[in-house]
């Protein structure tokens, strides 16, 4: 089968297409024909190489989730699975192919009317921006930032905090035509990305979502109000400072609260109910997703460059 790996760290010209044998199901799992595969941050982040120190090897196949049909199951799973269109997360491995295992317990069957590219648009990142609002104790009224909210992670928490009667709900982006797609999803201020909004953005945030971390993280801190709540829940922009805590402890006084945020805390069962709650909702159109571009497997480098140049708007997804 046709299988994507990282030949060497770095650059997305790193990546190569390889042909690899078909796995077969251990015990416990499924093996899905993949239609679409979702193409994260976190692919980025693995594919240079920042998270050596946590095992990941040159020789890598990546990918966390796809959607298919499941073609073959392991020992002690229903046999009804096979023929299901079904999304899976494959762990931080074995997305980008043509075939991918997964264990039966992080499979969902799709609803009619989901396709493939949405299931995997919104699987994993929903789970996250809902997670990640209750996190940080989002509440009806409160003003929300979005930091880097063109991604899926962001789109999604957009819409929820809309849908759940924020305030207000800032996002910061690159530029006018992205702003406006978010204003379309229920944002009310636009952001550039240092955090500048023009005299009518609100002075400070309740809440702040943040997927980039990177440098410029202890500014949008200051942004803060009082009791206000910061949850990190991506570094696609690099580590923060080592010293950005001082920031905290120098606005003593108001009482500010910082959290990182990853969704493997949340035990599986309500990670599963939660996604299949959003399925649901995208399927009947109350929950929008956005689907960047549909690339063929083997143009996986292209799908990098876009994320890596930052022009992608929404999720990119791979197509064997």
């Amino acid at each position: 089968m046709k299988a994507v790996v990282i030949r060497t760290f770095g650059s997305p010209d790193g990546l190569e297409v390889v042909d690899l044998p078909v796995p077969a199901p251990a015990a416990g799992q499924v093996r899905i024909a993949t239609e679409a595969i979702g193409v994260g941050g976190v692919d980025a982040v693995i594919r240079r190489g920042t998270l050596a120190a946590y095992g990941f090897r040159e020789g890598h196949l990546l990918g966390s989730e796809v959607a298919g049909t499941v073609t073959a199951v392991g020992e002690g799973v229903d046999a009804s699975w096979k023929g299901r269109r079904v999304w899976a997360f494959t762990g931080l491995s074995g997305g980008y192919a043509e075939q991918a295992v997964a264990s039966v317990e992080d499979v969902l069957a799709l609803p009619g009317g989901l396709t493939g590219a949405d299931a995997v648009a919104l699987g994993g990142s929903g789970v996250v921006a809902h997670f990640a609002l209750e996190r940080a104790r989002f509440a009806p009224g409160e003003t929300l930032l979005v930091r880097g909210a063109a991604g899926s992670i962001g789109i999604t928490a957009v819409q929820l905090a809309a849908g759940g009667g924020a305030g207000a709900v800032a996002v910061t982006t690159s530029s006018w035509e992205r702003g406006a797609r978010l204003r379309d999803l229920g944002a009310t201020h636009v952001l550039d990305r240092s955090g500048e909004g023009g005299p009518d953005a609100p002075s400070g945030f309740d809440v702040v979502i943040d997927v980039v971390g990177g440098p410029r993280l202890p500014l949008f801190l200051d942004s803060l109000n009082s009791n206000g709540r910061y949850v990190a829940v991506g570094v696609v922009g690099g580590q923060p400072p080592a010293d950005f805590g001082t920031r905290l402890t120098d606005a003593f006084r108001k009482s500010l609260s910082f959290a990182t945020f990853s969704s493997d805390t949340v035990p599986r069962p309500e990670r599963q109910a939660v996604r299949s709650s959003q399925f649901a909702d995208a399927a009947r159109g109350a929950l929008r997703t956005v689907v960047h571009a549909m690339m063929p497997l083997d143009e996986a480098v292209l799908a990098h460059r876009e994320m890596d140049a930052g022009t992608v708007f929404g999720r990119v997804v791979l197509v064997p």
